[in-house]
């Protein structure tokens, strides 16, 4: 649950975390990509891309350092604690933590331990607990940013869930429609089908997408009521299923490059497609939330941006060698949302086994992911509404935030499927607080709290590179910058129908 330190679990090496950063990232956002580089064009998007990969990375060391900071306050905590325990049982007064302590310094939050820093605790700043960001932002923000930091959290899952309620139904009325329609293997041809066209004799398509929806949240829904974990197998099943499908799409786009049967044809830009392309890149990096479960187990973290430089790098050249190939191999208009659904055609693969993996690589990947982030949800709403001492009635904790969890995206999902404006709008909104603002503010308060309680001399090592001030001032700007932006093209492109 968000707002609580919970055991950091089974160490990793630096270069396990590597992967596990890399599979965290690499996930939905990444199907939805390609569509959106041809709709903005390659040279845009590009630049957008490589962008919006410094600015994330920038962030992650702001939420690393965040981190450590947290971690010293935590251990200072506990010092003063056992230091006021040891006084109260010791009648001469003399203790381990006063030789540690020098005699001239006040016992108050704001007492400086530079010498303590230097002397006998090196590894104050060391990342040992876990402290999630709702933690966090109760350390370092006033309510108000506590409240804050929830709302958009909560919209950022919402956005989520929304995103996955519509992606597996679609992909299954995609499938299922061509196999039992009289269009089979034309999902990816290019032929466009109106949510009217019909599905199964009388049935329409957007009528087997409900049904699908409806399937899908009976099926799923009832995990929202109970506790459910993420186990190491199902971790292993899913980045095994996700790294076959990328691959497979890579290599089938490839080759039909290299055979001279490519049809994409992109512009270099088009600026009408920044906006949701600024959503999926967004989205697409989006790693910042889940950064103290992931960086914590991590058994050797001196070099730990280092790693996570390396991270993007790689993140970047794999989102644009996958969003590259399918704008040279398939034409603008014949991009699905999903691009998985593009290899469901007979003329791109005709192996029936690969094609029904591809079509149906999401449900069987956002699946398994859907009640994890709807029990995160829910223990969020439990979080924010929470206070110290008290509890819920039954009937409020096992049934309305259980509903209130689910109810919004499904009827957001029913609304609507167009998961290119899902992904593009949860991205440019919340994503933008969480990615942005809330790394920003944090490493912002942590300094000033790490320089009231352990002196202005003190160095966090594990300080962010972008250490100037200027780069704060720079990434709050850019977000809010972007709300602006995001909002001012949505008016616009809506006056214009």
């Amino acid at each position: 649950m968000a707002g609580g330190i919970t055991d950091t679990g089974e160490l990793y090496s630096p270069y396990v975390g590597l992967v596990y950063m890399f599979n965290l990232i690499v996930g939905t956002g990444a199907l939805t990509m390609p569509k959106a580089f041809a709709t903005a064009g390659w040279l845009v998007s590009l630049i957008l891309l490589m962008f919006l990969g410094f600015m994330s990375y920038m962030t992650t060391t702001f939420v690393v350092e965040a981190m450590a900071a947290a971690n010293a306050q935590l251990r200072w905590k506990r010092m003063e604690k056992r230091k006021d325990d040891e006084d109260e049982d010791s009648s001469s007064g003399v203790s381990d933590s006063d030789v540690l302590l020098p005699d001239g310094y006040e016992r108050a939050e704001t007492r400086p331990i530079l010498s303590v820093q230097r002397r006998g605790s090196p590894n104050i700043f060391e990342i040992t607990e876990r402290v999630e960001m709702g933690q966090m932002a109760s350390m370092f923000f006033n309510k108000v940013g506590v409240n804050l930091f929830y709302f958009c959290i909560i919209i950022y899952l919402y956005g989520d869930l929304a995103i996955y309620a519509a992606a597996v139904p679609v992909s299954l009325m995609q499938v299922t429609c061509s196999v039992t329609g009289n269009h089979s293997c034309s999902v990816g041809d290019g032929t466009k089908y109106n949510d009217t066209d019909k599905c199964w004799g009388p049935i329409r398509r957007i009528d087997a997408y409900r049904l699908y929806l409806a399937a899908f949240t009976l099926l799923l829904g009832p995990f929202t009521f109970f506790n459910v974990q993420k186990t190491k197998y199902l971790q292993i099943m899913t980045s095994l299923m996700r790294w076959i499908a990328f691959i497979l799409m890579i290599i089938l786009a490839l080759i039909r490059i290299s055979r001279g049967q490519a049809e994409g044809h992109p512009s270099m830009a088009q600026l009408s497609g920044i906006r949701n392309l600024f959503g999926v890149c967004v989205y697409s990096f989006m790693c910042q939330h889940s950064l103290p479960s992931l960086i914590t187990p991590i058994s050797k973290k001196k070099h730990v941006n280092k790693l996570v430089l390396l991270d993007y790098i790689l993140i970047l050249a794999f989102y644009s060698l996958l969003s590259f190939t399918a704008i040279y191999c398939f034409r603008n208009d014949t991009l699905m949302d999903m691009y998985t659904l593009n290899f469901t055609n007979c003329e791109i693969i005709n192996v029936a086994f690969i094609r029904y993996f591809l079509g149906l690589f999401p449900v069987f990947t956002i699946s398994t992911n859907f009640p994890i982030i709807a029990v995160t949800l829910r223990n969020n709403w439990k979080t924010l509404f929470h206070r110290e001492g008290g509890t819920y009635p039954w009937v409020v904790d096992r049934i309305v935030f259980p509903a209130i969890t689910l109810i919004p995206p499904v009827l957001v999902a029913f609304c609507t499927h167009d998961l290119e404006s899902l992904v593009g709008i949860t991205g440019a909104y919340a994503g933008n607080g969480i990615q942005y603002l809330i790394p920003a503010f944090l490493v912002y308060c942590s300094r000033k709290d790490t320089q009231l309680v352990f002196g202005s001399g003190t160095v966090n090592k594990h300080l962010s590179p972008f250490r100037h001030t200027f780069w704060i001032v720079f990434v709050l700007v850019w977000g809010f910058s972007c709300f602006v932006f995001v909002t001012a093209n949505i008016v616009l492109s809506e006056s214009k129908l």
